[in-house]
């Protein structure tokens, strides 16, 4: 706290600031300062908020050793100066005895007749003071369940009284009466009991989190995995970090250990790791660390108690490890409550959870489905074969002959020949053969470099690559192979020219982030490089001799694909003839000495150039001829890439069907192959891309993570994390929100994502949909937190001002909704200063009228200047649009703003105004035709504008033949069912003449 408050109203503005922060350190060290500042003042009430609010933050930031001593203060204060405490203060009094017993409960070292004074004394202050005795019983109920003695009569002597205004909340109680069935083992009816909590009818500030976290267990059990996998979702994310809710958390590890989901639980332990310090209740903690133990157990059981988990500060943890601490922690706090409380109950607790067999094999809770062998820390990038690896030649020449002569032929099998060769070569006492047929050490090193290149080209590591084939070429000179030589520095200077000019672009609106070098600046430079390398190759081609016919097929395909990229990058037409010029040497060439891998090599460059120069039919009919020409003679590993193609194009011609079928005939044919000689990734992705075309978004979401699992496995990180960050707007956009926030999460929490990378503004658009998600399931405070953030990291976004438009704007409607018009009007502006320099006219206008219906609908007429000067921005807007010519998607901002302008009047009671609005923008959408997608949005302006005029004017007749005639015209067009709404408000209306 910066400065004490001097006067008491700046006491009771540092109290509500406080208030508004969530529970943990920084809310109690503000609220022990603030009670120093409150006692400096003569008057007792400002001390009683003051240690209200204290013990609010020891209570619920688990300091239960704390909470008594403010509460003891309270209680003296109360005792001598009973008329400072007002009806609501007494009130909070009487009510915290249920808190001060809870605390005392949480606290081994606290005596059992100390607790059992204390609701003696609660009893005694309950009864003086003519108070229902249900909350004492509560009491007594809980210390009964905490002991293990006698929990059934004091169940019966609570549960069977009446409720009074003292009493916990009915969401409470629910809880209290289900773990009661639970610990019965009555499941049944537990999750009877539950269901007004679990079905979000009764709640409060901790439930129903607190009461999924124990329902997860008793679903299972009874057969609902797909509810209790949605609730684990829901009800994770509101404990969280939660100092409070520890237990809670245990609970989920728990639930995702006996499910299969080990990994899940090893990131959320993760997630949580503050738990371990900032715990201060013995209880909470033991009930935490054992559902700790039960997964740590669990993983260790599997085989992977050396992979690493985050535990207690001060050192680095494994699993087996921090299972161990764990252990000898959890046994000690369960030993001492036993102690204290006479009995058993503790350690029979935890023994039970800690025996509990896994309930599922495996149950798919999140859309990124991640297993223990993918957790291990810098493990080297593994691609896995689709298939079985081939056998491979123990005798090392042997094993080099194949490998070289597969990559002769560019046959999909030689990537695990050098692959073994690799392992060979590097390890300890490696001696090479002396055989003529191998050649020298070097040029074995050379092809290993070479292998090593085209991998990280495929990665669109081109820097790297054009190294490691200089390096190589290299090799092959000091090896006299100066045709391999001349082969690896053609692929070098292909791959210099693929550098991207910078290392990011911006990304884009708000959709879809854009990947390196995809900015529209970068095009000059590129399409330089790619021509001057492309000249080189022409050179150095002409300057070789000895080539092979494989080699020679090679470094025409590589002088085809650099004028196709540079076709690609340009979009000139000039540049067509030019590729199917090189194209047309390649296939001559390759046709002449029967080389056919580059056959198939250069028609998928032919119909790829077609297809990027516009000429779709021609690019269709040279991938049928491919398509024919490698089912009669091969090689077959081309054929997945070919149908991927011919899908592609399918789509561009609007044919989703057909590409449909394409794309899965192409992952069937992929299986046959290693995993790293098909792009399955891109095929998923475009699969995705078909079904959502076909209306099967649910297929789409499967194929998108599918996409994003193999791009991560095979170290694409980029790539991965944009189809993930598409895989969470669909979900989003198919209401999924719990899906879509968990997805978030776990990509956010990874150390190069949080880190902001591998590019920023990805990770600000994962951030983005998670706000949009949080927002859509009603996390209102969190949700306009991370939209505050994003608006103020995006504001100096001088590259991309339409994006921090957009997410101005959207923060503005959350801080409207929180009532802060004030802030939203700050954020309003802010967005449209964006705007002005990139325009984002339909996310402009669609907020600024969401904020004028918000301020006129909370304040009336009061709030009617505010509401008509966001208007009057988006009539702004709607004539900038206009100016620039564009077309909005859906409603016509000049339409929608009218009808926003009557509904604004009509939430301040000025009906005439409201009226006249909805006649200008029934004038502006006209009347519907018989195909028209407006008639809804009509219908409905003809609605207002008749309650308007029938029922707040007064005016039924008028209203009447409105509604009459449409209804008639939209009945003569077969709009029956926009009809409805418009006949229920007649029939009102004749009903009240």
């Amino acid at each position: 706290m910066p400065t004490a408050p001097q006067t008491t109203d700046e006491l009771y503005e540092a109290l509500q600031a406080n208030q508004r922060r969530p529970y943990g350190r920084t809310r109690t060290v503000t609220a022990e300062e603030l009670v120093d500042a409150a006692e400096r003042f003569e008057e007792t009430l400002p001390l009683v908020r003051a240690l209200l609010e204290l013990q609010e933050a020891y209570t619920y930031g688990s300091e239960p050793r704390k909470s008594p001593v403010v509460f003891a203060r309270l209680l003296t204060l109360f005792d001598e100066q009973p008329d400072a405490f007002d009806e609501n203060l007494r009130h909070l009094v009487f009510w915290r005895f249920k808190w001060v017993a809870a605390a005392l409960r949480a606290l081994p070292e606290i005596p059992l007749t100390s607790l059992r004074q204390w609701l003696t004394e609660m009893r005694e202050r309950y009864e003086k003071a003519g108070l229902g005795l249900q909350p004492y019983y509560g009491q007594a109920y809980r210390l009964a369940a905490h002991v293990g003695e006698d929990e059934a009569l004091a169940f019966e002597l609570w549960a069977g009284r009446t409720r009074t205004r003292l009493s916990d909340c009915e969401a409470c109680e629910i809880g209290e009466r289900a773990l009661y069935h639970l610990a019965a083992g009555d499941d049944e009816r537990a999750l009877g009991t539950w269901e007004p909590v679990l079905a979000g009818k009764e709640s409060c500030q901790e439930e129903p989190a607190r009461s999924i976290a124990h329902a997860l267990l008793p679903l299972l059990r009874a057969g609902h995995t797909d509810r209790a996998r949605e609730l684990h979702l829901a009800g994770y994310r509101g404990c969280r970090r939660n100092p409070s809710m520890p237990g809670e958390v245990g609970r989920h590890l728990e639930f995702c250990a006996l499910t299969g989901n080990e990994a899940r639980g090893l990131e959320l332990l993760a997630e949580n790791r503050n738990l371990f310090d900032e715990v201060d209740s013995p209880l909470e903690l033991l009930d935490f660390l054992t559902g700790v133990e039960v997964l740590l157990r669990r993983v260790e059981q599997l085989g992977h108690g050396e992979l690493p988990a985050a535990g207690f500060p001060g050192r680095t943890w494994t699993v087996g490890g921090l299972r161990v601490e764990v252990q000898g922690r959890a046994d000690d706090l369960a030993a001492r409550f036993d102690a204290r409380n006479g009995t058993t109950a503790h350690t029979e607790r935890r023994s039970t959870r800690l025996d509990r067999a896994p309930l599922l094999e495996a149950l798919e809770l999140t859309l990124r489905t991640r297993h223990l062998d993918e957790v291990a820390p810098a493990a080297p990038v593994v691609t896995p074969a689709a298939r079985t690896a081939p056998d491979l030649p123990e005798p090392l020449p042997e094993l080099i002959a194949r490998a070289r002569a597969l990559d002769e032929r560019g046959h999909p099998d030689a990537r695990a020949c050098w692959t073994e060769l690799r392992t060979r070569v590097t390890a300890r006492g490696y001696t090479h053969p002396d055989e003529p047929a191998v050649g020298p050490l070097a040029r074995l090193r050379a092809d290993l470099l070479a292998d090593e290149a085209s991998r990280l080209g495929e990665r669109d590591d081109f820097t790297e690559a054009a190294a490691l084939y200089e390096e190589a070429a290299g090799l092959y000179d000091d090896a006299g192979t100066p045709a391999h030589a001349a082969l690896a520095r053609a692929h070098a200077l292909l791959a210099t020219a693929e550098i991207p000019p910078r290392p990011s672009a911006p990304a884009g609106s708000g959709t879809t982030p854009q990947g390196p070098a995809d900015g529209a600046d970068d095009t000059p430079a590129e399409v330089a490089a790619l021509t001057a390398a492309h000249a080189a190759m022409v050179r150095l081609h002409a300057e070789s001799s000895g080539l092979a016919p494989y080699q020679e097929a090679r470094l025409l395909r590589l002088r085809a694909t650099a004028l196709g990229l540079r076709l690609q990058a340009s979009g000139s037409d000039g540049h067509v003839a030019a590729v199917l010029d090189e194209i047309g040497l390649l296939h001559d060439f390759a046709t002449r000495h029967d080389v056919p891998g580059q056959i198939a090599g250069a028609l998928i460059l032919r119909a790829s150039t077609f297809a990027i120069s516009g000429d779709l039919p021609a690019a269709v009919a040279e991938t049928d001829a491919l398509l024919d020409r490698l089912n009669a003679h091969g090689p077959a590993w081309h054929l997945p890439r070919a149908l991927g193609l011919r899908a592609r194009l399918r789509l561009g011609a609007q044919d989703a069907e057909g590409a449909h079928a394409d794309l899965g005939e192409a992952l069937r044919l992929a299986a046959d192959w290693p995993g790293d000689a098909v792009d399955t990734a891109r095929l998923h992705g475009d699969l995705a891309e078909a079904c959502l075309r076909l209306g099967r978004p649910d297929e789409a979401l499967r194929h998108l993570t599918r996409s994003a699992e193999l791009n991560l496995r095979r170290g694409d990180r980029f790539d991965a994390y944009c189809a993930y960050s598409n895989a969470a707007t669909l979900s989003l956009d198919l209401g999924r929100v719990e899906d879509c926030i968990a997805l978030l999460d776990s990509l956010l929490a990874e150390p190069d994502v949080a880190a902001g990378e591998p590019n920023d503004r990805l990770v600000a658009q994962l951030r983005l949909t998670r706000a949009r998600a949080l927002r859509a399931g009603e996390d209102l405070k969190a949700a306009t937190a991370e939209f505050l953030a994003l608006a103020a990291e995006s504001v100096g976004w001088d590259d991309d001002p339409g994006s921090h438009a957009v997410i101005a704007a959207e923060t503005a409607v959350l801080l409207a909704e929180a009532d802060e018009f004030g802030r939203a009007r700050e954020a309003a502006d802010q967005a449209l200063a964006a705007h002005a320099r990139d325009p984002r006219h339909e996310a402009l206008s669609n907020c600024l009228r969401e904020l004028a219906r918000l301020q006129a609908r909370q304040q009336g007429a009061d709030g009617l200047a505010g509401a008509l000067a966001f208007l009057a921005d988006a009539g702004r807007v709607a004539d900038g649009a206009r100016t620039a010519g564009h077309e909005a998607h859906g409603r016509s901002l000049d339409s929608a703003l009218a009808y926003e302008y009557g509904r604004v009047h009509a939430y301040a009671d000025a009906y005439e105004e409201a009226l006249a609005a909805l006649e200008k923008a029934l004038a502006l959408l006209g009347e519907p035709g018989p195909d028209s997608d407006r008639a809804g949005e009509w219908a409905e302006c003809v609605r207002f504008a008749a309650a308007m005029e029938g029922i707040y004017l007064e005016r039924p007749t008028p209203a009447l033949a409105r509604l009459d005639a449409a209804v008639s015209r939209l009945t003569a067009l077969g709009h029956t069912d926009e009809t409805e709404p418009l006949t229920s408000l007649a029939d009102r209306l004749r009903d009240e003449e």
